[in-house]
């Protein structure tokens, strides 16, 4: 039973050195290829007049460089997105801090009706409140306390 086990691993690690190889084999035609046409190109650039190289040296150079400005242009708008997501998130979060705050500053009858009113809450979008506000009376001293802290 020992034997085979061991002859069973030996023969996995066989076939993923084989997968490995055969992987590394065609890296390597591939890799080949490329320095093929480059040569090729640099065969045919000194063929041509000094003129004639710098301008196809600049070309490609242009063709690089805008090829990794179209790069940093995809990650620049995926970076934007992922800043507009978590603050989004942010501002989830720093309510739900807010009214766990208040929730703790109320006094046990209060506290089991919000939690009360908590659950049937619907959760609706952020707006941007600007001018005065309503309130009831009653809820005066814990507006001025949250006002405060």
């Amino acid at each position: 039973p020992v034997c085979r086990l061991l002859e069973a691993q030996l023969q996995d690690q066989r076939k993923e050195h084989e997968k490995e190889m055969e992987a590394l084999k065609n890296l390597v035609d591939t890799m080949q290829e490329e320095l093929e046409k480059q040569q090729q190109a640099f065969l045919q650039t000194l063929q041509l007049s000094p003129e004639a190289q710098v301008e196809f040296g600049l070309q490609q150079e242009i063709t690089r460089l805008t090829n990794e400005n179209l790069d940093l242009k995809e990650m620049l708008e995926k970076l934007e997105k992922n800043e507009k997501k978590l603050k989004k998130q942010l501002k989830i979060y720093m309510k739900k801090v807010q009214d766990f705050e208040a929730s703790q500053t109320m006094l046990p009858a209060e506290r089991s009706q919000h939690d009360h009113n908590m659950q049937v809450a619907v959760q609706r979008k952020e707006k941007d409140f600007q001018g005065m506000l309503e309130y009831y009376k009653e809820d005066e001293p814990l507006l001025i306390r949250n006002l405060i802290t």
